[in-house]
This record gives structure tokens, C-alpha cells and sequence, in this order.
């Protein structure tokens, strides 16, 4: 079936707007963002957040840890029912959760410009799926962008939890994870509908398996530096400094730091090949965002750099993810095999 140019190009811009959303959460997290807002979806109880606490009651950080006792609890009876009992006892055990930050009319309006993007991602994507069903009806599609719009409402219901649990390091893992999913979807939904357009990377069996291995590394990466930044984060509030945290973050920073030097090899000899035979410009844009990503990491690592190499790591990590992905959905067999 032929789409539209139009069609296919509002794809793209869910697709953007999709990691927009994963920019903006990343600047929540460095800027200590992700308790800005203590209820959800709105922010202290209002669509558009106050500017100054004089807006707020006195007595606003104990009615809201209320209202987050009671999530937590609904939440815990939630994990209890799919047999999660040891995990339910950590969270309501958790001193951490139970405290409630005083406003910062910054860290409010960081949180709030992050809900707004998930918000025109999420209607867009709604936009997208009514738009498919009154124009195209193709079936496959259908349920693929139903499926994205389930899964961005459980991303939004996630986030949800991650506030009311005060970010609990693991939520933030399986936030990050159903991001990568609705990336990977909306991927395959953009390559599938211009197809057409599309160029297919016709590679050898030993370049197609090294494609895939790559990919594969680094989507464990990605949830392996969020446990690297969660280790980090944890020697922070103990009061160690850059020096003594580096001695004592432990193997994954190791395993981390190996499995990126693996995938520079990897990506650096698929780039040789690919410059001397076929030239694909996926391959060499996959290539200089990982040069990039390797960049920022090694900063973030050795260098006392600001929050936004933050950022731009995990956003280079992202592109790199959908770039290998993409690349995955483009491969064609070598007819010469």
C-alpha cells in the first residue's frame, strides 16, 4: 500500500518528538528535575504549575506525601499481585521515598516542560492512529500504532511511579526500556511506510552479523550506563568525590567502558569496509555519533564536565540505538551468498 508523503513525514515528526521526550527526561535527571512535579498529571494540582511558592497552601509538602503514600501503597498491591512480594517490601521500606522536596519553581517548570512534550508526542501519536484508520486501514499498521499509543499511555502511567516512588532506581531502568521500545516501533512504522524510498544495505554474512552484534551491545549498554549513573548518583549523596567514586563504582563501570571500546572496533572496520566498497551514509552516520557518544562518555568519566555532557550522551546513545536499528530493518541478503 502507498502512503502519503505527508502521511510518512507526520511518522517522522512522531518520531522526533519521541526523543524529545528522551531529551527532556534526561535534563530532568540531571538537573534533579523528576520530583519538580509531586503529583501527576498535573502539577501541583494545577495544568499550568505555580511560579512562586506564595501560591501554594503552608501545609503543601505533608498533604502531597500523603497523596504519595497512597500511590505507593496502590502500587505495591499492584506488584504483590504479579508475585513482586520482596520487591513491594523494598519500595514501602524505603525511607527515601517517603520525602517530599520543597518547591523549586526551576526544577517545577523543568519537570512540567517535560510532561508537555510527552503530551504532544502522545497526541500526535493519537493524531497518527486516527489518521490511519480513516485513510488507510491496513491492518498491520493499525494494531503497530494502536500498540505504540498503549504503550506510550503505560510510559506516561510509568512515569507516574517513578514520582511517586521518588525515583527508585529501577523504575527509571524500565522507564528507559519502554522509551526504547516506542522508539523501536515508530522506527520499523517510518522505514516500513517509505519503503519505497528507502536504501537497502545489501552486506556480506560476516558485516550483517557484526551489524547485529553491535546492536545488540548496545542496547545492554544503555541500560548498563543507567546503572553506572544510578551508582554514581548514590556515591554523590554519600559525599565522595570524583576521585574516590571512580575506585568504588564497581564492574559495571568496567564492563561499560570495555563494551564501548568493543563496539568502536566493531563500527570503526564495518566503516573501513563500507568505504571502500558500498559508501552507505547510515553506515557512516552510525559510525561519527558513536565517535561523539564515545566523546561525551569519556568526559563524563575522567573530566569534571557539566550536566549537559549528560545529556548528550544519552541522546547520542539514543540516535546510535535507532541508527543500528534502522540499519537492522534496511539489510538485505548479498545475492552473491
Amino acid at each position: 500500500m502507498e502512503f502519503s508523503t505527508r502521511f510518512v513525514r507526520f511518522n517522522w515528526i512522531i518520531l522526533v518528538l519521541i526523543y524529545l521526550i528522551v531529551v527532556a527526561g534526561s535534563l530532568v535527571r540531571i538537573t534533579g528535575s523528576g520530583m519538580g512535579c509531586p503529583d501527576w498529571p498535573k502539577c501541583f494540582g494545577q495544568w499550568v504549575p505555580p511560579t512562586e511558592l506564595a501560591e501554594l497552601p503552608a501545609d503543601y509538602r505533608e498533604a502531597y506525601l500523603l497523596k504519595r503514600e497512597k500511590k505507593v501503597e496502590k502500587f505495591c498491591r499492584f506488584l504483590n499481585a504479579f508475585g513482586m512480594h520482596e520487591t513491594a517490601v523494598r519500595i514501602q521500606s524505603n525511607p527515601d521515598v517517603y520525602v517530599e522536596e520543597a518547591f523549586n519553581v526551576k526544577k517545577t517548570w523543568t519537570e512540567y516542560v517535560n510532561r508537555l512534550v510527552g503530551f504532544l508526542a502522545g497526541n500526535a501519536m493519537l493524531i497518527g492512529f486516527l489518521w490511519m484508520l480513516a485513510v488507510y486501514r491496513k491492518r498491520k499498521y493499525v494494531l503497530l500504532m494502536l500498540l505504540n499509543l498503549i504503550l506510550m499511555g503505560i510510559e506516561g502511567w510509568f512515569g507516574s511511579i517513578v514520582v511517586a516512588t521518588n525515583l527508585v532506581p529501577w523504575t527509571i531502568t524500565v522507564h528507559l526500556f519502554l522509551a526504547l521500545v516506542i522508539i523501536g516501533i515508530q522506527l520499523y512504522l517510518v522505514y516500513s511506510m517509505g519503503r519505497g524510498s528507502q536504501t537497502n544495505l545489501v552486506l556480506n554474512r560476516s558485516m550483517r552479523m557484526i551489524l547485529w552484534l553491535i546492536l545488540i551491545i548496545t542496547f545492554y549498554q544503555m541500560f548498563l550506563g543507567t546503572q553506572v549513573r544510578e551508582s554514581i548518583d548514590y556515591l554523590v549523596k554519600q559525599g565522595y568525590s570524583r576521585t574516590e567514586w571512580m575506585d568504588r563504582i564497581g564492574i559495571e563501570f568496567l564492563i561499560h567502558r570495555s563494551f564501548s571500546w568493543l563496539v568502536l572496533i566493531l563500527l570503526a572496520w564495518m566503516f573501513w569496509k563500507n568505504e571502500q566498497t558500498t559508501k552507505y551514509k547510515i553506515i557512516r552516520w552510525t559510525f561519527f555519533v558513536l565517535a561523539l557518544e564515545l566523546i561525551s562518555g569519556v568526559l563524563l568519566a575522567y573530566v569534571d564536565m557539566p550536566g549537559l555532557v549528560r545529556t548528550s550522551h544519552l541522546i547520542f546513545a539514543s540516535v546510535l540505538f535507532g541508527l543500528m536499528l534502522f540499519s537492522v530493518f534496511q539489510l538485505k541478503k548479498n545475492p552473491s551468498e
